[in-house]
This record gives structure tokens, C-alpha cells and sequence, in this order.
């Protein structure tokens, strides 16, 4: 008998150019049961907002081009984003650097190199006090057919379901996937099956 898989427990976008990074917290965050978003900087995390809310976002404070405390200040000036905890992550340990992260709108600074339990459990008291924003799904963003494929993945069909379903080739739809990964910041099937389950398809 397969064990119960855990129960979902948010969804959370991690904004890092460090490769090595994100892949480490993806990782983490995934197999404790998080929905995981990925930016590589503070332009792309603003773009995967305008797509979905995720539960929490984990920023690290220099990158090139927007800064994480500058992208922080863009969410918090946000209606509707700035209600989002964001935790920062940088290897910036100074006083100095911690109150700049704290007037950027940060609720907490993780100083690298990142120690993934104390990340986790920082994430999961953050969670628990701004609970009740569930992710919401701008599917203006996607094509009517990328909703569609979308939708029919949520429900656990294969690729050769949905082709069938749809009417499409294989191929087309392993295309409309690679568009809506891509849009959603997702790597995954799981994750794209998840964050669609989770968000309001209406």
C-alpha cells in the first residue's frame, strides 16, 4: 500500500539568479509539499505575479537589474500583491542590509548561505499567520486552447488523453505544455497540475 501523499501546503515563488539556489529550494520546498514557482530575476517575479498569487515569495536581495529590495517595493505598492509574505534571502548580513530589507516590505531576512530547515520553518510560521490568500489563475494569459490543455491536465489526463480529447496531435499538445510552463513559472506536470487544481479556473 503507497503511502498518502502530503498535503499541499502553499504555493511559494523563489526569485534567485544563482542556478545552484534554486535548484536546492526547489527541491526542499517541492518534496515538503509546496507548489514551487521559479524567477531567475525581479522583472520575471513581477511577471509571474500578474499570473498567479502564490502563498509566499522567497527573494533574494541582489541580482542584476531590479533588485530584490526594489522588486520588493514594486509588490508591496501592488494592491493586490502586497498582501503576499516576502521573505528575503541574501548573503547581505549587516544591520544595515536587514533594515533595508525590513523598510522594503520584507517580513523576514534568511542570510546566505541558506540553511533549508530554518527556511522551512520561517516559511511555514509566515504562512500560518497570512493564511487565506489562495492562488488565483489570470487565464487571460493563456491562449483558449492553453486553458483547455490546462484544465484536462488538472483532471490527471495524459498528454495522449488530451490529444484524443482535443483533437490535437501529440506534439501540439507537448507544445501548448512547454507555452504554459513557461507562463506559469512551473517546471513540472505536478506543479502545473497542482498550482491549476488549486487556483480559480472560472
Amino acid at each position: 500500500m503507497s503511502p498518502k501523499p502530503e498535503p499541499h501546503l502553499g504555493t511559494v515563488l523563489v526569485v534567485d539568479d544563482a542556478v545552484d539556489t534554486l535548484r536546492m529550494l526547489c527541491d526542499a520546498l517541492a518534496n515538503e509539499g509546496y507548489t514551487v514557482l521559479v524567477a531567475r530575476d525581479g522583472q520575471q517575479a513581477l511577471d509571474r505575479l500578474s499570473l498567479i498569487l502564490p502563498d509566499a515569495i522567497l527573494l533574494d536581495a541582489v541580482m542584476p537589474g531590479l533588485s530584490g529590495f526594489d522588486t520588493c517595493r514594486r509588490i508591496k505598492a501592488h494592491e493586490v500583491w502586497c498582501k503576499i509574505p516576502v521573505i528575503f534571502m541574501t548573503g547581505l548580513s549587516e544591520t544595515a542590509d536587514v533594515v533595508a530589507g525590513f523598510d522594503a516590505g520584507g517580513v523576514d531576512y534568511v542570510v546566505k548561505p541558506v540553511r533549508i530547515e530554518e527556511v522551512l520553518a520561517r516559511l511555514a510560521t509566515h504562512l500560518r499567520n497570512a493564511w487565506g490568500t489562495r492562488p488565483r489563475l489570470d487565464l487571460a494569459a493563456l491562449t483558449p486552447r492553453e486553458t483547455e490543455v490546462l484544465s484536462w491536465l488538472a483532471k490527471g489526463k495524459t498528454n495522449r488523453d488530451i490529444a484524443e480529447i482535443l483533437g490535437l496531435s501529440h506534439r501540439t499538445v507537448n507544445k501548448h505544455l512547454e507555452h504554459i510552463f513557461e507562463k506559469l513559472g512551473v517546471e513540472t506536470r505536478a506543479a502545473a497540475a497542482a498550482l491549476a487544481s488549486r487556483a480559480v479556473l472560472a
